[in-house]
């Protein structure tokens, strides 16, 4: 009976992975449940277990006393030296209980103790195992679907990818095959809670890693990565080589690297980006394949004014914008994609604006502009910043800073810009308009060509029947 025990002990350690002591604790726990089932809540009880025996012992604790009026929590002194020769009056003895006497109902109630501690044991351990595992890819079956949940067998445990978590239009049968970031676990009273990623970004950076030994081992390095799920990616990568180029190493021989990766995100087209330490250039490329003119750095709203030629307009802001988007959170600095003729408009109105100040003619509104400054800046600047500008000195910095705060008071200059912002409006309409009439004249066209195709096709299948009636 002893070495069974002990033999039960080392196989649901063995099979569990659930320590010994862990387990010990339950079956003590356990038995002392039942005693005190069977002998009353209020008895002092303790369970040990006797490796030596390879048996749990229960001990009930009495009172040692002369004269013994409760018998069942006092012994008297006679009978508790024959347990222990050194015991006195008052002192507290250890007797130990007959196990064997215990009934149906105090046996149920260890075994319900005993599974539910081996319960909680299992999901400490599932999630210390998980929880230091987050932020790793996992791999996991789909086991079932609830409510658009994906519920994922990894093995020990299952995970969850929320609808919101997963790759839109992605869809998933039993047994299919699932690959995850590993987000957040979580332990609830039901046990852990694994939650899985399949839209956020560190899913695509670990997933190069895997498939680029040079990204694994910290040559070529991931900056930064933005994605539009299913739809497109952006990554920024470098190196720490200078004989290894990082933007080859992820796309691999004949793009084999990078399509792996398109293929596990279901077909997500995925731009790889050269960073450049130098913001401007680094902006400049993670907006290609459009061709960037000109940009405008906005230190203080941290945005950048980026200026592409007119046929370019479309290309840089990309279907529905993904792609300024995506390089808007690649490279961490807002922007706004203007159109070159649009941007000479601005400068117009700008410089306009400026040479409402008496005193400023074109050259100078021009050197303010290009030093980014605007009425309202030049008002509540300090007239020695002004005076950087070439063409000013102090004096004239404050003169012009004099005339500006006036214009600004009297109102002068938001009539200006207001009447600006309008010509804007009505050319923005114009151009809608003229885009709209001409995509009504090509419908048009359209339509008189398939009429004309239609009649065609008609007159030659009337001159066919007649040929045929004819002969």
């Amino acid at each position: 009976m002893a070495s069974e025990l002990g033999r039960v002990i080392e196989q649901v350690e063995k099979d569990k992975s659930i320590d010994k002591a862990i387990l010990i604790e339950a079956l003590e726990s356990a038995l002392v449940m039942a005693a005190k089932k069977k002998y009353g809540i209020d008895k002092e009880i303790e369970a040990h277990f006797n490796e030596d025996l390879g048996e749990i012992e229960l001990f009930q604790f009495k009172t040692v006393v002369e004269e013994m009026d409760d018998d069942a929590n006092e012994i008297t002194f006679e009978e508790a030296k024959e347990l222990d020769p050194d015991v006195s009056v008052g002192d507290s003895i250890g007797v130990k209980l007959d196990t064997n006497q215990f009934g149906r109902i105090a046996a149920q109630t260890a075994k319900q103790v005993i599974i539910q501690k081996v319960r909680d044991a299992e999901r400490d351990i599932i999630y210390n195992e998980f929880n230091i595992r987050k932020g790793e890819v996992v791999h996991g079956e789909c086991r079932r679907i609830e409510k658009g949940c994906v519920v994922v067998n990894l093995g020990r445990t299952d995970a969850i990818l929320p609808t919101r978590e997963q790759i839109p239009g992605e869809t998933f049968k039993i047994h299919d095959r699932v690959v995850g970031y590993l987000i957040d676990v979580q332990q609830t009273p039901r046990g852990p809670k694994i939650v899985l990623s399949r839209t956020c970004p560190e899913l695509l950076i670990q997933l190069f890693k895997q498939e680029v030994p040079e990204v694994n081992e910290g040559i070529v390095q991931i900056k930064s990565a933005a994605r539009e799920p299913g739809m497109r990616a952006k990554i920024a990568v470098t190196s720490t080589d200078s004989d290894v180029d990082p933007v080859g190493a992820c796309v691999g021989v004949k793009g084999a690297r990078v399509q792996n990766v398109v293929q596990e995100l279901r077909g997500e087209k995925i731009d790889i980006v050269p960073w450049e330490e130098d913001e401007t250039r680094f902006v400049c490329n993670a907006l290609a394949p459009a061709e960037v003119i000109k940009v405008r750095v906005d230190e203080d709203n941290h945005s950048m004014d980026i200026v592409v030629a007119d046929n370019q307009l479309s290309l840089a802001i990309g279907k529905r914008g993904q792609n300024v988007k995506l390089a808007s959170i690649l490279t961490g600095w807002k922007l706004d994609i203007v159109s070159e003729s649009k941007m000479a408009q601005r400068q117009d109105d700008a410089k306009e604006l400026l040479k409402l100040i008496e005193g400023v003619n074109d050259t100078l509104a021009q050197s303010l502009y290009q030093y980014g400054f605007t009425m309202e800046q030049i008002a509540n600047s300090d007239a020695a910043v002004i005076a950087t500008v070439p063409g000013f000195n102090e004096d004239k910095a404050k003169d012009i800073q004099e005339k500006a705060k006036e214009l600004l008071a009297s109102g002068k200059h938001a009539e200006v810009k207001a009447k600006q912002l309008e010509a804007q409006k009505a050319q923005n309409v114009g151009v809608k308009k003229s885009r709209s009439a001409a995509d009504e004249q090509l419908k048009a066209e359209m339509r008189a060509l398939q009429e004309k195709e239609k009649n065609e096709a008609e007159t030659l299948s009337e001159a066919s029947k007649e040929d045929s009636s004819e002969s």
